[in-house]
């Protein structure tokens, strides 16, 4: 085994070890907020690891460039896509949003007493 490949193994199963975990959290976590933090370590960390051993496997050229740009893709789309979710629950449940949680503090911004 050459270190290149050996390389591209510690990586892969460090990012489908960080999946599997990911999955494991969904599964057990019950609050929508908890699975969303379950997630995000799927998209930050597992998928970007899981493409660069991909890309290491490869070798250089533009295979491995392209999986790269995917990967890069994946973590910056995943985070964006975390923060989307988590403001639409937020809305749908009928928070404010922005720390609006209908405490005093809330009511205070609102006029209400």
């Amino acid at each position: 085994m050459t270190p290149r490949q050996l390389l591209a193994l510690v990586l892969l199963v460090a990012g489908v070890a960080a999946l599997l975990l990911a999955a494991v959290a969904l599964v057990a976590l019950p609050a929508p907020y908890q699975r969303l933090h379950a997630l995000s370590p799927a998209s930050s960390l597992g998928a970007p690891l899981t493409a660069l051993a991909v890309a290491v496997a490869t070798g250089p050229g533009r295979a491995a460039v392209k999986v790269l740009v995917i990967g890069l893709l994946l973590a910056v789309g995943g985070a964006v896509t975390t923060m989307a979710v988590a403001r639409a629950t937020v809305r749908s449940e009928g928070h404010g949003g922005h720390g609006d949680r209908g405490g005093p503090e809330g009511r205070e911004r609102r006029g209400e007493k």
